[in-house]
């Protein structure tokens, strides 16, 4: 009977375990579990304004004055004009760079293209019956053989005399 008992028991604590959230305020990518507390964001407080006769025109799929405005606060806590921030296009610094790379024309949909080539390249090479059943991110494993060794990298370049001073190895030739 004890045996029995101890069996529900187990099975009713694996079966809640299953039951531990949906992933959406998990940092899958990352591989983390916890919560990522970067994904929530606090709204301003609410504010009565001196006169109700101007209040300011709603726009459909505009900002609310509550919404979190990360970008600006940083900007007018450092000094700075927040209304500024509007696209001022490519800077002086960077026009050489971004005619040089577009100098054989841009595709306006190469987001939606990678997308879709980076889904098709996970599903066939490292989707799982487990991964589809339980949910969980397949990413690194499929661009596995791709990536970079770094200390095999770091090592090679140090050989060559390449100077690393914010290298965790020392220098070796």
């Amino acid at each position: 009977m004890r045996a029995y008992a101890l069996m529900i028991g187990v099975a009713a604590a694996t079966a809640l375990a299953g039951c531990s959230g949906d992933g959406r305020l998990m940092n899958i990518r990352a591989g983390q579990t916890s919560p990522d507390e970067f994904a929530i964001l606090p709204t301003r407080p609410l504010s009565m304004p001196a006169d109700l006769a101007v209040l300011p025109t709603p726009t459909p799929g505009g900002a609310n004055l509550t919404d979190p405005n990360p970008q600006g606060d940083a900007v007018a806590a450092l000094g700075g004009n927040p209304g500024r921030l509007a696209d001022q296009g490519i800077g002086a610094a960077d026009q050489a760079l971004v005619a040089h790379a577009s100098r054989l024309g841009t595709d306006p949909s190469i987001r939606a293209t990678l997308a879709a080539a980076d889904l098709r390249w996970r599903e066939r090479n490292a989707r799982r019956p487990l991964e589809v059943l339980f949910n969980t991110t397949v990413y690194q494993r499929a661009y596995a053989p791709m990536a970079l060794d770094q200390r095999a990298e770091l090592l090679r370049w140090q050989r060559a005399g390449a100077v690393t001073p914010t290298s965790p190895r020392p220098q070796t030739r």
